[in-house]
């Protein structure tokens, strides 16, 4: 891949799967249909990729896994096709982190991308009116928080290409989807217009909001080092990822806390 995660994973050619190394396990992935996601796009019944992504949940060295789930974490390897879901680039449909049982927080989503180029797309609320709305874009190398609570979604931002990420969570993950459908998607829906060029075209079944674009920045207040491997970073020091799954820790941060 285009950045090395800090652990023996690759992508295989043309593919939406992951290969692992000597020491490293994971799953076969989960393959992510059209028709799963197509209550939340622009338009429900376009044609595109199909699988959208691949998913592999729970991947990591072998030796690490007793103070992966000591601590609560779960680590994940994704692959978006490229190519386009009618006008809009290939994405996800978009949820809300479950209240993770252990901790009682829908949990915060460490993100880091390893090959093309991404947008983490991120709305404060799912009602009516979604609060702060942002589009962060990322590159290779580059890395996203989504704070609790905030419903979010990924896109692959290249057409022609293939994109590939890592991301941390919380080990009792789970989704919410119920609201993000009843307003036929999240606030903004992104388009390419011009090519290769995305733009934003509102979703009328939320109140009128504003979308701040952005591009990946550093997270010194969560004490994070740009340039270095989030699986790297949980293994110099386990504790300074403690947020991930136990968000309290850092609950001063999060009320004022934008991706």
């Amino acid at each position: 891949m285009q950045f090395n995660p800090g652990f023996n994973i690759t992508l295989k050619p043309k593919k939406l799967e992951f290969e692992y190394g000597d020491g490293v396990r994971g799953p076969a992935p989960e393959f992510r249909r059209l028709n799963a996601i197509r209550p939340s796009l622009k338009d429900p019944g376009c044609t595109g990729p199909d699988p959208v992504y691949g998913i592999a949940m729970d991947v990591g060295r072998e030796q690490d896994f007793p103070i992966l789930k000591e601590r609560m974490l779960l680590f994940g390897a994704v692959a978006y096709a490229s190519g386009q879901l009618g006008e809009e680039p290939v994405r996800s449909q978009g949820h809300v982190h479950s209240i993770a049982p252990h901790c009682g927080w829908s949990t915060p989503e460490w993100f880091e991308i390893w090959e093309g180029t991404a947008i983490i797309y991120a709305q404060q609320r799912t009602e009516d009116d979604p609060g702060i709305c942002v589009a962060v874009k990322a590159r290779v190398g580059e890395q996203v928080i989504v704070p609790p609570g905030w419903a979010h979604c990924v896109i692959n931002a290249d057409s022609q290409n293939r994109m590939a990420f890592g991301a941390l969570c919380d080990r009792q993950y789970a989704f919410e989807y119920a609201a993000i459908r009843r307003h036929h998607g999240l606030a903004w829906f992104p388009v390419f217009r011009n090519g290769d060029r995305i733009t934003w075209e509102r979703n009328p079944h939320y109140n009128p909001s504003k979308l701040v674009e952005r591009v990946a920045r550093d997270y010194p207040e969560l004490v994070c080092r740009s340039g270095v491997p989030l699986y790297q970073q949980f293994l110099d020091s386990p504790d300074m990822v403690n947020w991930v799954s136990n968000p309290a820790s850092m609950q001063h941060l999060w009320p004022t806390f934008i991706p």
